[in-house]
């Protein structure tokens, strides 16, 4: 767990790694040392964290730019390692590490099972992919470094993961929200229920609404669900946590500074308002980041845990802000509409989103599917309730169908929501 115990101490440790993070970024970077030209600024200027204001803005098309090393600040000689995540467009963001980078990525990974409560006891199912994407190799250093046992079996192959989840009394299950319904399901088809042993999951990769989460409770019997955050370009899954509270999570702020701002004037919000995630890495040597923007949104929250950790929190991700449509003017993210869902009985957490164009105007189906449980014949009433609620909350009106429990795909990976049938 972190060495600070005040706001004082992180405060002195962030503005050390603020310092150092622009000093080897301007020495070792051709890309920020001329990007920091540009704004008129160096690494003698950052005398305070309210410098970090006066810094540039670095974005995924500037690793674009940089392929194949985007943001080196090192020597080749010292890259150990490398990890890629898939671009929106073109090649891959591929991200250098060195050994320091490895070994810090490893102890944040560390703190994030110790704050799950896994350790030594633990035998933890690794169902997410390996190989250039940072999330098995990460999910498996860090337990590994709790002395858990690793079941390093990646996404995929339900009759394996099933027949190891029960035979290997495993406790821990790390996988996408669709990876653990798909498997919650699965085990409820085969009757294996009763047999499960799990007390956590860990859950990381993609939005997972509340009534994803006790339907995944309900079918495995597990104790907690985890909400894991992280990505390639700042070393990968184990950035943060919730805790057993489950009001938030905790971030390593000793590890990365974290501000929300308004996507579109990039000015910050006030503390508890939605805004973009910006974080600049304190401690990376490879590929550092100098206010990089995620796109992923989120707000921070206010006051101290109730579990008592000095750690500051930022609530559940909400989406991205490049996974906005637009619907006849209405800026609309996909979590706004699976949180209508999860305050509505008688539904499942899975829907998705159909947008059409008919005689010249924009529709919206959303495709809801019904709760095993519910009556078909109440999905008239449940369906206009829907509609009501999103009309309320979301100042759209669309076209809300009722299906079949199960009826709509499920995902090994992340699940795809929006179908944007639109032309032009």
């Amino acid at each position: 767990m972190p060495a600070f115990t005040s706001e004082k101490e992180l405060r002195a440790l962030q503005l050390e790694g603020l310092q150092w993070t622009v000093a080897h970024a301007y020495r070792g970077s051709d890309f920020y040392r001329a990007r920091f030209d540009e704004a008129g600024v160096s690494p003698d200027d950052i005398q305070g964290l309210d410098d970090l204001r006066r810094l540039p803005f670095t974005t995924a098309a500037d690793l674009a730019s940089g392929y194949p090393f985007p943001l080196r600040s090192v020597p080749f000689e010292r890259l150990v390692r490398i990890h890629a995540s898939s671009g929106t467009t073109g090649k891959r963001k591929i991200l250098g590490y060195t050994q320091k980078d490895v070994d810090d990525w490893r102890d944040i990974f560390a703190r994030c099972y110790e704050m799950a409560g896994v350790g030594p006891a633990d035998r933890v199912q690794i169902a997410v992919g390996y190989g250039l994407w940072t999330a098995g190799v990460g999910f498996q250093a860090g337990c590994e470094a709790v002395g858990a046992m690793a079941v390093p079996i990646g996404p995929g192959n339900l009759d394996l993961q099933c027949e190891l989840l029960i035979d290997l009394e495993v406790t821990v299950l790390c996988c996408t929200a669709s990876m653990a319904l798909l498997m919650a399901e699965e085990l409820g088809k085969r009757g294996l229920n009763d047999q499960v042993k799990l007390r956590s999951i860990i859950l990381g990769s993609e939005v997972c609404s509340q009534a994803m989460r006790e339907r995944i409770l309900d079918l495995t019997g597990a104790e907690h669900i985890y909400d894991i955050t992280g990505m390639t370009e700042l070393y990968g899954p184990g950035a943060g946590i919730d805790c057993r509270e489950h009001d938030g999570i905790h971030y390593w702020a000793d590890y990365y500074l974290l501000e929300i701002l308004d996507p579109d004037t990039l000015q910050p919000v006030p503390e508890g308002e939605m805004g973009e995630m910006v974080v600049t890495t304190l401690r990376k040597e490879g590929a550092p980041l100098v206010r990089y923007r995620t796109r992923d949104l989120t707000r921070l929250i206010p006051g101290r845990c109730a579990c008592g950790s000095p750690l500051p929190r930022h609530d559940r991700l909400m989406g991205r802000s490049d996974d906005m449509f637009i619907f006849r003017a209405v800026n609309i993210y996909p979590g706004q509409i699976a949180d209508v869902l999860s305050r509505t009985s008688g539904v499942s957490c899975e829907y998705n989103v159909v947008l059409t164009r008919e005689g010249g105007k924009d529709q919206m189906k959303v495709l809801v599917e019904r709760d095993p449980e519910a009556d078909p014949a109440a999905d008239g009433a449940l369906a206009a309730g829907i509609r009501d609620r999103i009309q309320k909350d979301i100042m759209v009106t669309p076209e809300v169908q009722l299906v079949d429990y199960a009826s709509l795909p499920r995902s090994e990976r992340k699940s795809k929501r929006v179908y944007d049938q639109r032309e032009g």
